[in-house]
């Protein structure tokens, strides 16, 4: 058995990428394989799918430990994904020209993810107008059953008919769904559900399809590490950080479905990251900040007044000198000895 250490490296960057927004596996792992690697579409497809059994439940393991799974909305979406899997996979088989029908599904999924990335940012910016922020309800969050479970059972349908793709749908739907979860919350309970999900189509792998164990190892040497940083960064930084990494991840898979070639979509992408920079410098102007830190650090700005320095967060507040007028000696009543 040949392991492949380019595959590795690959695998260890899909990795990280699944275990910090739990999308854009399968839409960034097979088609490397197939693109970079010259792997068969099926191999890539099967080997892909066996080796996710072993690289989610590390990703997932982490969530747990941390506290970001809401376990009652992965047993809703297992309900719904496990079984729709093997529905799809039936439906497929009853479609006839399966690839055809593969590359439809895939457009189609495509489109949605970039209706469902240009959402999030929408709703970002109209979160940061209104102030509404995430605060982490992971255990007190009602379930819908019905919606959830339908979630699950869309997400099961595309996992058997294309083999991929369900992670970054089921986010978006999930963030629409419980808006009030946090981002770390979101790819938790992803991640989560993901492992039987996963477990399920790869069975089907398993028998019909045609793995390649050499490259199924590859991808476990570099995605379970990888998955383990991924996952522990999604599990503790901030919102502001996690939710725009989902964003540009499910846009980017959304582009790779509607059939954008590799070179394209990398300038594509690259011009995305250069705009959104330039418009966080255009509205943050981080260098204006230093400069006022400076004034007040060496003292050339006046310390704020005890009542606002009061509401500084982090700066304990003094209490208020009281200038006490002390009377003059001329006023000073005698005292007799």
């Amino acid at each position: 058995m040949h392991v492949d250490p380019y595959i590795v490296l690959g695998s260890a960057v899909v990795g990280f990428l699944v275990g910090l927004t739990g999308a854009g596996g399968g839409a960034l792992m097979t088609p490397m394989l197939i693109l970079v690697f010259g792997v068969s579409p099926s191999a890539a497809i099967s080997s892909d799918l066996v080796a996710a059994v072993v690289m989610r439940p590390f990703g997932a393991s982490v969530h747990l430990r941390r506290g970001t799974v809401n376990l009652r909305l992965v047993g809703w979406l297992v309900l719904g994904s496990v079984p729709m899997a093997f529905v799809g996979a039936y439906v497929l088989h009853l479609l006839g020209d399966a690839r055809e029908a593969e590359q439809h599904i895939e457009v189609v999924l495509g489109t949605a993810l970039l209706i469902g990335a240009g959402a999030m940012v929408v709703r970002y910016i109209l979160d940061r107008r209104t102030g509404e922020r995430r605060i982490g309800v992971v255990h007190d969050v009602s379930p819908h059953p019905v919606r959830t479970v339908a979630i699950g059972m869309i997400g099961g349908v595309i996992v058997g008919m294309t083999s991929v793709g369900a992670g970054s749908l089921m986010i978006i739907l999930l963030l629409f769904l419980y808006p009030m979860l946090a981002a770390n919350e979101l790819v938790g309970t992803d991640l989560t559900q993901a492992v039987p999900l996963t477990a399920a189509a790869a069975l089907g792998a398993l028998a019909f399809g045609h793995v390649e164990f050499a490259v199924t190892t590859s991808i476990i040497i570099g995605s379970v590490p990888a998955v383990l940083v991924g996952a522990a960064l999604s599990s503790s930084v901030s919102d502001r950080y996690i939710r725009p990494a989902i964003t540009f991840v499910i846009f980017a898979s959304g582009l790779k479905y509607v059939g954008l070639e590799t070179t394209a979509l990398g300038w594509v992408l690259c011009a995305v990251l250069l705009l959104a920079a330039s418009a966080w410098l255009a509205y943050a102007r981080p260098w204006r900040k230093p400069v006022a830190d400076r004034a007040l650090a060496t003292g050339s700005a006046p310390d704020p007044a005890p009542r606002e320095r009061a509401r500084v967060p982090g700066v304990q507040s003094r209490p208020a000198e009281v200038e006490v007028a002390r009377p003059s000696s001329a006023a000073a009543p005698e005292i007799s000895s």
